[in-house]
């Protein structure tokens, strides 16, 4: 832009910030230039020389807007002193003349073609950035894992089946009850993340116990990137203005708050974000708080610990009332429990009845349908024993298995499986027998269940106790404390001032650490304070390399710890945890455990055990208990040390029984570690191996072989695993966001191996960058890396920081322009050609997934003056090696002089393509027709052996696809961008 080119009253548009409107120069002087922007009522000051600013020239035939709202047809354009004079016709063919500064200045240029003709030129590789982001996210969301391949989670074959069939339903109602340890959390995370991503699940509530609440919030966030709400009552008053003070909002609250009419309406804190966590115990104890969650609409309910939840025919606790009563409205239920029989088969029917009361209405009725499955799953045992391990080998079946088949199946199903089994593969016919077997399963459609001896790969654990004597005074003294003290005895030892120099555990442990150098240790307690003052302890005074990590630490400096004790390297040997070291972080790269002190809930022994006993895990468990021993009887820590070990087998084995074990014996346990009768502890510890035994046997005499059969069908489940690493594979992410944050002016650099440390840069084209925060963030592309990391972010398609990045070049206009020469010596120099991109533009609800259907969203072609196609031979992969940029001011001279050709080019193309997108939708129309109808008529014969396929739920699909039909129909072709090239 030079200064005697520049007159008051032209009209320009800014490039960096088109949301302005059209721009009019106000004055010009000293090498600068006003615009002012009446659209947006801002008034700019820009260098001459450097202004990111496109004058706007109307060509003949084009519609203008007069600044008093009347549409107009240019006939004649004529410059004046610099000035454009347009001569346009009225809709009711009078001819009116128009200077410039009267054009309406609410105009928004973001069609490519438009852009282009007003001046508007990105860079070339941008174009080619926009083509290609536009083919990554049609690949991505049409992939049957989209959704899944996100959250920051081990690939287990067991969670990714159950995920995918679950997610993939309407309103999905199901009991996850896999054994502790198997991740339920993780199941319930990833069916929520695949709901959102696909447009199921759009606002969500979860329901956990008050202890579980910061479980939940960090592993969401951190395993899933998904943010939520924390409600308790101190935030509703901040947020209903009951409260005395205010407390400090996100933004989101703020922008929500001031959209509200609050004088007029109540504000329900349950509907100021979409997704919440909140506990149980919040909404039982207080009538308000339970009241406005039931007015609040929910896509999903997810309760934790369900077991929790009582009832009888005769009555129901509170907890389950309120959780009935969210039930009923939630279109979406998850229910959790690691034991859905452990308190009984009538508290198992209870939970069933709140995923669906009228197909579950009666206890007795339950019970005799549950016994009606046991020949199947009988059969379906026979059957299974009965496949080869020759997978390819043909064969049949015992004659007395197709008979009893009969009582299942039709002939034609029995027919074709034999068929398959002489011809094919005996294999084959088996799994797909039990496929249909499976789903003819009472609650297999509803219960999903996925057990320790079904799901392999757990470590075996070692149980060391090492005996601490003390001596008789000591001895005498703690005993005589109370039994909290007794079992924390760094209360005891705080009398004689610096407890950690008199507890002889410490030197214990001391001495334990130097013995293991190079070992990981993983040392719990349950104090926060002991755990600070034990890792000093260590590290200051004993030279060890230790870490700390307790409740009073913000997530920040949680996971730089975390981080650096998992640091394999140069990180800490000894992470010394509190309570909450057991809640939601795996430790599994580390094999030993230190309990420095024994907590009196079995539970909570299992949970911190759980922090390494994970599949996955590479080693076996060796778990430390320090134990004093007194010069006279047991100690409390010994007492209970032997309950746990010889009355539930708790530090050898997972225990599922420990919370009824507890439960029965708890007041007998807590009284014998208060007195020094050693006959009463026999007796209790043989009554709970006992009632243990009994206990187990049932739970073992009661496992579904059909349920575990359902929750995870192997080949199914494996050809998940291998999409999800195929994608995890290769060089495309990094590539691909290495060219998006230099677009943006985004600075990063190397980390480590596949990682990356991002940092908002100075000059960046938008502020903030999605997915970015201010203190930059630390990612990997390595799954591993990311598992082993929690300060590290876990880089994929679906991150918030990638997708927000397509959804900031896709849905707005960057890219879609650019001018470029190209040297190539069969074109003539001075050959005008026109590369157009179109894409199938169908607008429609998300949860419709239309590009599932959709073969090629994106084409492309590439047109010269003569018409020719060079689309095929001019890949853009090849284009992008010989193109070349051209100044910004060239280009706008360049289309200016070429308006007329370039125009006729794409009116060409758009003429060429038009018979594509007939092809592309009837493909699409014959693809949703058929997946979707395979899937209807598979429930609507399934629904007449199986109950719990619910009529919702078809008729749902139903809809679904006559508004896939609908909207598939009405899609139409539009161009995406457009980028000029002429040979030199």
């Amino acid at each position: 832009m030079s200064q005697t080119a520049v007159t008051v009253g032209q009209r320009y548009v800014s490039d960096t910030e088109p949301e302005l409107g059209l721009g009019v120069v106000l004055q010009v002087s000293g090498g600068t230039v006003d615009i002012g922007f009446p659209a947006a009522e801002q008034r700019r000051t820009y260098s001459l020389q450097e202004a990111p600013l496109s004058r706007v020239r109307y060509a003949e035939g084009e519609r203008v807007k007069h600044q008093a709202g009347q549409w107009l047809v240019v006939q004649q354009v004529i410059e004046q002193g610099g000035c454009l004079l347009y001569q346009a016709l009225s809709d009711d063919g009078e001819v009116i003349a128009v200077p410039e500064f009267e054009l309406d200045s609410f105009v928004q240029f973001s069609k490519p073609r438009e852009r282009l003709f007003s001046g508007q030129v990105d860079r070339s590789n941008h174009f080619a950035l926009r083509y290609r982001s536009q083919n990554l996210r049609h690949q991505i969301q049409s992939s049957d894992v989209f959704g899944l391949a996100g959250p920051k989670v081990s690939l287990l074959p067991h969670q990714m089946h159950i995920a995918e069939q679950v997610a993939s339903r309407f309103a999905p109602r199901v009991l996850l009850a896999d054994e502790v340890g198997l991740g339920k959390t993780i199941e319930a995370g990833l069916i929520l993340h695949r709901q959102l991503l696909t447009g199921r699940t759009q606002r969500a509530l979860v329901v956990v116990p008050p202890a579980l609440l910061h479980q939940w919030l960090v592993e969401m966030l951190r395993r899933f990137n998904l943010s939520f709400t924390l409600l308790d009552e101190e935030r509703c008053q901040a947020l209903d203005g009951s409260g005395d003070e205010m407390l400090d909002f996100e933004m989101d609250d703020v922008q929500f708050l001031d959209s509200l009419e609050q004088e007029d309406d109540e504000v329900n804190p349950f509907e100021t974000a979409q997704l919440v966590l909140c506990s149980l115990d919040f909404l039982t104890g207080n009538e308000q708080r339970l009241k406005q969650a039931l007015a609040a609409d929910w896509d999903m309910l997810l309760v934790d610990e369900a077991h929790h939840l009582s009832w009888s025919p005769s009555h129901a606790s509170d907890e389950y009332v309120a959780i009935e009563q969210l039930a009923e409205r939630a279109k979406g239920l998850l229910l959790l429990t690691a034991t859905p029989e452990q308190l009984g088969l009538e508290s198992h029917f209870a939970r069933l009845r709140l995923l669906d009361p009228s197909r579950y209405y009666d206890f007795e009725t339950f019970i005799a349908e549950q016994q009606s499955y046991k020949p199947l799953s009988d059969l379906v045992e026979q059957i299974l024993a009965e496949r080869p391990e020759d997978t390819d080998a043909s064969g049949s079946l015992p004659a007395q298995q197709w008979t009893a088949l009969a009582e299942y199946l039709d002939a034609d199903a029995i027919a074709s499986a034999k068929q398959k089994a002489q011809q094919q593969s005996l294999a084959a016919a088996i799994d797909e027998l039990v496929t249909v077997l499976l789903d003819r399963h009472g609650t297999g459609r509803v219960l999903l269940r996925n057990t320790r001896h079904a799901v392999k790969g757990f470590p075996t654990r070692h149980l060391h106790e090492h005996p601490i004597a003390l001596e008789a005074p000591d001895a005498s003294a703690l005993g005589e404390r109370e039994l909290s003290t007794q079992l924390h005895p760094e209360y005891y030892w705080a009398d004689q001032g610096d407890w950690w120099l008199h507890d002889p555990r410490v030197l214990w442990l001391k001495e334990f650490v130097k013995a293991r150098r190079g070992q990981k240790i993983l040392v719990i307690c349950a104090d926060g304070d002991t755990a600070q003052e034990l890792e000093l302890y260590l590290r200051l005074r004993q030279g060890v390399a230790s870490a700390v990590f307790h409740e009073s630490m913000n997530l920040i400096a949680r996971d730089r710890a975390a981080a650096y004790f998992a640091d394999m390297e140069d990180g800490a040997q000894v992470l010394i945890a509190s309570e909450i070291g057991s809640e939601g972080r795996n430790f599994q790269f580390a094999q030993d455990l230190v309990l420095f002190d024994l907590p009196l809930n079995p539970d909570l022994l299992e949970q911190r055990i759980g922090r390494l006993d994970r599949i996955g895990q590479a080693g076996e468990i060796h778990l430390h208990v320090p134990l004093y021993t007194a010069p006279e009887g047991l100690t409390a820590q010994e007492k209970l040390a032997r309950w746990y070990h010889e009355g539930i087998n708790a530090f050898t084995h997972t225990c599922a029984i420990g919370h009824a074990a507890f439960n029965r014996f708890g007041d007998a346990l807590t009284q014998a570690m208060r007195t020094d009768s050693g006959e009463a502890l026999n007796t209790l510890v043989d009554e709970t191996a006992s009632f243990s035994q009994a206990l187990n046997a049932e739970l073992q005499a009661g496992r579904d072989r059909l349920l575990e059969l359902n929750s995870c069908r192997p080949q199914v489940a494996a050809q998940l695993v291998e999409q999800l690493q195929q994608q995890d594979e290769g060089a495309v992410l990094p590539e691909f966001l290495m060219r998006v944050l230099d677009s943006f002016n985004v600075e990063y650099e190397r980390h480590s191996e596949n990682s990356w440390v991002l940092h908002p840069g100075e000059h960046m084209r938008v502020d903030p960058f999605p997915g970015l925060p201010e203190s930059g963030l630390t990612i990997t592309f390595d799954r591993q890396q990311a598992l082993e990391r929690d300060d590290i972010s876990f880089a994929t398609w679906e991150h918030p920081l990638v997708s927000g990045a397509m959804e900031l070049i896709l849905d707005t206009e960057f890219g879609n322009t650019a001018v470029a020469t190209l040297k190539l010596p069969p074109l003539k120099p001075g050959t005008l050609m026109v590369e157009a991109v179109f894409c199938l533009h169908c607008p429609a609800p998300p949860q419709l997934q239309l590009t599932r259907y959709l073969q090629d969203a994106v084409m492309r072609v590439l047109l010269d003056v003569n018409g020719k196609n060079f689309a095929a031979v001019l890949s853009p992969d090849k284009l992008a090696k010989v193109v070349q940029k051209v100044p910004r001011a060239t280009s706008q001279e360049l289309v200016r002089h070429s308006r007329a050709q370039i125009a006729t080019l794409l009116d060409s193309a758009e003429e060429m393509m038009a018979p594509e997108r007939d092809v592309q939708v009837n493909a699409a129309l014959d693809s949703a027709r058929q997946l979707l109808g395979a899937e209807i008529t598979r429930l609507q014969d399934l629904a007449k052996v199986n109950p719990n396929v619910r009529q919702t739920e078809i008729e749902q699909l139903q809809q679904q696809l006559d508004d896939t039909v609908a909207h598939l129909e009405q899609a139409s072709l539009k161009l995406d961008a457009v980028r000029v090239i002429v040979a030199v």
